[in-house]
């Protein structure tokens, strides 16, 4: 590390449950890697010796009883205080020795997130579906809100306090990758991405993450991040879907109108119209919802310049 890593003040922070085999390991490995961070585990409800465990091996243990991890995040993220935060999961699939280079990117680079996308030549070190998954749902979020990353779900990162401090949290689970990704794209924060090794799972750890259930509770988080975030394209898309079914069903009745002067099939004519007036409401809806968001989006940006950017003195800067 260089000695402006190091003067600086790192937090480590490791949501876990259930981690009793791996969770040594992992804080072992950071200690290691970062003998000047202060590195917490926080534990969500485990039935295991998660805490007992990472306490005895150096970490500071805290709970938080709201299950799921994005409400982990969330505490983390308000309790703590540093200038840069790492955070990672507490498996012990990633690479604690990456650590400095994810740190030292951040600070030359003057950015604010540094993702460690995951490399691995072990097979195992994936479930069946997840590289898939990823691939789809990184995909997606690339296509709505900018292609800046490739492992969006990647559970490894570093931040900055501006970061931090400006996030809303609002994720219960492990959607929160998801949410931290559209932070960064939205409010266009100067963000890298840093390949890190990636391995399997300890023999007797087991994942928390259920690929078919969780994978939907991402997507779901995806389209409603793009409602809140981007309202105009979201309505303007359920506004055309409703206009082609409304001119499917209404041109033809209209057609026959010209040709008999008779309008014979009354209830498609009434569908039709009933599905271009929602058309014209969804629109407008999208319209209005567009100038609210920016309106949030000027907020959220204001709270992230309240802090400095890092490696920065806020009095001294020049």
């Amino acid at each position: 590390m260089t000695p402006a890593a190091s003067a600086c003040r790192i937090a480590v922070l490791i949501p876990c449950y259930n981690e009793a085999v791996a969770i040594a390991g992992v804080v072992r490995d950071f200690r290691a890697a970062l003998p000047d961070a202060t590195i917490y585990v926080y534990d969500n409800n485990s039935s295991d010796d998660t805490r007992a465990v990472a306490r005895n091996a150096g970490a500071v243990v805290r709970l938080e009883t709201l299950q799921g991890k994005g409400h982990v995040v969330r505490r983390m993220f308000a309790d703590v205080d540093a200038e840069l935060y790492v955070l990672v999961d507490g498996d012990g699939t990633y690479d604690a020795h990456a650590a400095p280079g994810l740190i030292r990117a951040l600070r030359e680079g003057g950015l604010d997130m540094v993702n460690a996308s995951r490399v691995t030549d072990r097979a195992s070190a994936y479930r069946r579906g997840h590289v898939l998954g990823n691939r789809v749902l990184t995909g997606l979020v690339a296509a709505i809100f900018g292609k800046r990353l490739g492992d969006m779900l990647s559970g490894y990162r570093v931040f900055s306090r501006r970061f931090v401090k400006s996030f809303p949290a609002l994720s219960a689970g492990f959607e929160t990758e998801t949410e931290l990704t559209v932070h960064a794209l939205e409010l266009r924060m100067p963000i890298a991405e840093l390949p890190t090794r990636y391995i399997e799972r300890a023999e007797g750890s087991v994942s928390k993450l259920r690929t078919y259930r969780d994978g939907l509770r991402i997507l779901r988080t995806i389209v409603v991040l793009m409602k809140q975030e981007r309202p105009l394209a979201f309505f303007s898309a359920i506004a055309g879907g409703m206009l082609l079914l409304g001119l499917a069903l209404g041109l033809p009745v209209v057609a026959e109108f010209f040709r008999t002067r008779h309008v014979p099939r009354l209830p498609s004519a009434v569908l039709a119209l009933g599905f271009v007036v929602l058309s014209c409401l969804s629109l407008a809806c999208g319209l209005i919802l567009d100038s609210v968001a920016r309106g949030r989006l000027e907020f959220k940006r204001l709270a992230y310049l309240a802090h400095p950017a890092p490696g920065t003195d806020p009095v001294h800067a020049p």
